[in-house]
């Protein structure tokens, strides 16, 4: 039968054409990122000072680069640093009224009552601010006109051996005034604009910034009877000349010191000062055009340089280079071959798959070097793409924005969308397959609404994602149980296997990021507890579902095993310096410190959910023990328990997760919510399997779309770091300037798509590297130890 158009369409929606198309605008943006370089230049100090816009919440976003908000600790810090290294930091605002506001604002920033002066120079208004200890300086001089006096003050600092930092200027609103509107006025303007030409390029050559601030608009409904004259219109002139004059020399325009005025010009007190948010916001972007580049506030992207790479970086994509290269001569040959009609022979390197442990399925790779090859270099072009993304300011980044509206939005929308692709599921058991990866799916998409939103500072969302980060590892340590009880393989093919699978992504992300371990905070959770589940169940006596059943003695080992695991667990804890002398014993002591070289952030994580993936061990037992004595019945499409049974397990659950939704709006402070959460986190999670699996018609049926995304669900988690997220992850990935929600929608399609192709990756490189063979494995192991033991002297771990 024929097919119609609209099939053959659908055909071609899928992951591959998805992937393909993905590749193209990467490509396409790529271009267009840089023809933007090519015509504006690279440098966000430049995006900081020309544009921006303000979000919801009335901050200040420039374009294209990330604000780090500057407290007045991170101010001196900054100052400090600078005197620290024998630089001397002098600031000069000069102009009218408006320009010592500016002043006024920055001072008030920077003042601490100790080693601080503040003394007028003369009678009129011109000030001066002083501050030994960070050796900074702060002057206002007073200059309603571009004057003589004003110009002869340029050329004095371009004269002077030690001229200032940073010159802010500008005015233009009192010749308005003065001159009632008078065209001439702005004739004389102009001219005397360009008296300051030559001072100005000659301060440049002497690295002092000038900045010309644009004059802002008024509120002329404001304004008094004295300003009736000066209007919008006027000050465009003003600032039309200013623009024809000063962008022939190196002075700085500054356009958004207009263009966050004009976003609260009714907030003006008169209709022509400015409000004191707006003049907050100008003293940051002065600080991040001052300070970013010296302190390297990962949240902090304007006027910041990108970040040098180490030499184990530059090697590491020389291999991979080189893989790709060897597959295109791989690719070519074959290719010649197939032309000519001669057969393409492979050359083998193992042919072995095995079935993956805890639902996973492996693909068996052909064992042919032309598949081998072939993934390699496909993973090199996605790490060269992670590695521009978030290690280079080739792309723009801008700083997240949280609103109820931003984050519940898209959490409604998931949830409705996974509606849509409800489907039947061949499998009837507690936890099905199907059920744990739709479980996993729409966690990880509302984990991605949360980070991208920045709603972690919403203390009653951050406590309710710390529950789905704790189901994750519940389910690692019922699925390992599970798997072990009813397969017996406890073999080190097996270990490897899953770790390879859990590891493979983020150890490549750490050589091409240089990045620690512990940065991708999730695996070495997830590692750590898997070994400590898998140390559990391969100690003697082995616990299977077949001794077991023969001599149940083997559940009296079992309880024995869940009490010695919850005792180390427990020791551990107690004693948070026995804790850190065990974390921090070379040579594994690498694995759990922080860039820093601090223990404290694994300290954190661990203790959160030190008895989440034991909670999944013993609810895996419970569960199967359940199911050998027939205590419920989940091998058809029927109800776990009869209706009054059903009934009380289902209000039970309902009093569960409001027990825990209670205590998180009762939670007034982080840290004393995460010392209970460890303990009462089993409620919402046992309450949520309850509710899913009690009714035949619910445990049966399934989310498809969520249960893709549950199946890439750890390289979602990771991949976001850098791709979808920026600056580790403080930001997002701007490709789209201007337009964010278009911007998001593009960007979380190459992401999927990107975490998608790495997780098919790993299951392809999964029997190449861990081959089925025991010797084999072994093998490379050893070979993976002798090429990471390298880089792990070089870094201190021996």
């Amino acid at each position: 039968m024929k097919k119609s158009r609209a099939e053959k369409i659908i055909e071609q929606i899928n992951s591959t054409n998805a992937k393909r198309i993905a590749f193209i605008l990467v490509i396409g943006f790529a271009c267009y990122h840089e023809l933007l370089h090519l015509n504006y230049g690279s440098n966000s100090c430049t995006w900081l000072l020309s544009d921006g816009r303000y979000k919801g919440d009335q901050e200040w976003q420039p374009y294209g680069c990330m604000l780090h908000h500057y407290s007045k600790i991170d101010t001196r810090r900054c100052f400090r640093y600078l005197a620290f290294y024998g630089k001397e930091s002098h600031f000069v605002f000069i102009g009218d009224s408006r320009i010592r506001d500016l002043y006024a604002s920055f001072v008030k920033h920077l003042h601490q009552d100790e080693d601080a002066t503040v003394t007028p120079i003369d009678a009129k208004s011109d000030l001066v601010h002083t501050e030994n200890k960070l050796k900074i300086r702060v002057e206002y001089i007073h200059s309603q006109n571009v004057s003589s006096e004003m110009v002869d003050h340029f050329v004095k600092w371009s004269q002077d051996g030690a001229p200032p930092s940073v010159i802010v200027a500008g005015c233009g609103l009192w010749s308005i005034k003065g001159s009632n509107a008078s065209q001439n006025a702005i004739q004389d303007y102009s001219l005397n604009l360009t008296k300051l030409m030559l001072p100005i390029d000659n301060l440049h050559e002497k690295k002092t910034r000038v900045l010309w601030a644009l004059q802002e608009p008024v509120n002329s409904e404001k304004l008094s009877s004295d300003f009736q004259m000066v209007t919008n219109e006027q000050i465009d002139l003003y600032n039309k000349a200013a623009i024809e004059v000063l962008s022939s020399t190196k002075t700085e325009l500054w356009w958004t010191a207009r263009l966050v005025a004009q976003g609260m010009v009714s907030e003006s007190p008169d209709g022509m000062h400015l409000a004191p948010k707006p003049l907050q916001h100008n003293t940051q972007i002065l600080l991040n055009m001052y300070c970013n580049d010296y302190m390297n506030f990962n949240d902090g992207s304007c006027c910041s340089s990108a970040e040098t790479y180490t030499t184990l970086q530059v090697l590491t994509f020389v291999i991979m280079g080189l893989c790709t290269a060897v597959y295109i001569l791989i690719f070519l040959y074959r290719l010649v071959l197939k032309w000519r009609g001669n057969p393409i022979r492979e050359y083998s390197l193992l042919t072995d798959a095995e079935p993956s442990p805890e639902h996973t399925t492996f693909i068996s790779a052909p064992g042919d070097m032309h598949t081998l090859f072939r993934s390699l270099s496909i993973m090199s072009v996605i790490m060269a793409y992670f590695f521009i993304c978030d290690r280079t300011n080739f792309f723009m980044k801008e700083n997240k924005y949280y609103s109820e509206f931003s984050f519940w939005l898209p959490i409604g929308y998931v949830f409705t969308l996974g509606l849509f692709f409800t489907e039947d599921s061949k499998f009837t058991k507690v936890l099905h397959r199907d059920q744990i990866d739709e479980w996993k799916g729409w966690m990880q998409l509302v984990i991605l609404v949360y980070q991208v939103t920045g709603a972690s500072q919403i203390l009653l969302i951050n406590m309710h994602i710390k529950v789905l980060i704790s189901a994750y590892l519940f389910l690692l340590g019922y699925q390992h149980f599970v798997y072990v009880f009813q397969r017996g393989d406890i073999t080190l093919v097996s270990l490897f296997k899953n770790l390879f699978q859990l590891n493979f992504m983020t150890i490549t992300l750490c050589l091409c990021m240089n990045r620690p371990y512990q940065f991708y905070y999730f695996v070495p959770l997830l590692s750590f507890w898997y070994l400590m589940c898998y140390t559990m169940l391969v100690l003697p006596p082995l616990i299977t579902a077949q001794n077991s059943e023969s001599n149940i003695a083997h559940y009296f080992y079992l309880v024995i095993k869940f009490i010695g695991m919850f005792s180390v667990i427990t020791i551990l804890f107690i004693s948070e310096v026995f804790f850190e002398k065990v974390f921090v014993t070379r040579p594994w002591k690498a694995l759990f410190v922080t860039i820093d070289d601090d223990i404290h952030e694994w300290w954190s994580r661990w203790k959160l959910d030190r008895y989440s993936s034991l909670y999944g061990m013993l609810f895996g037992a419970i569960l199967l023990i359940s199911q050998r004595y027939s205590l419920f019945d989940d091998n058809n499409h029927s109800n776990l328990f009869s209706r009054g049974i059903a009934l009380s397990a289902t209000l039970a659950s309902i009093v569960g997760l409001g027990a825990y939704v209670t205590f998180t709006f009762l939670c007034r402070n982080e840290l004393d919510c995460s010392e209970i959460h460890s303990y009462i986190v089993c409620l919402p999670i046992l309450a949520y399997i309850v509710l899913r699996n009690i009714s035949g018609v619910l445990r049966t049926r399934y989310s498809s779309l969520f249960a893709w995304f549950g199946d890439i669900s750890l390289e979602l988690f990771i991949s976001q770091y850098h791709i979808w997220l920026a600056a580790d992850t403080h930001g997002v990935l701007v490709l789209i300037p201007g337009y964010p929600m278009l911007n998001i929608i593009i960007t979380s399609f190459i992401f999927v798509c990107a975490s998608h192709e790495v997780n098919r990756i790993t299951k392809v490189l999964l029997p190449y590297a861990i081959p089925a063979d025991f010797k084999a494995a072994l093998r490379n192991f050893v070979f993976f130890l002798g090429i990471l033991v390298p880089i792990g002297i070089k870094d201190g771990m021996f």
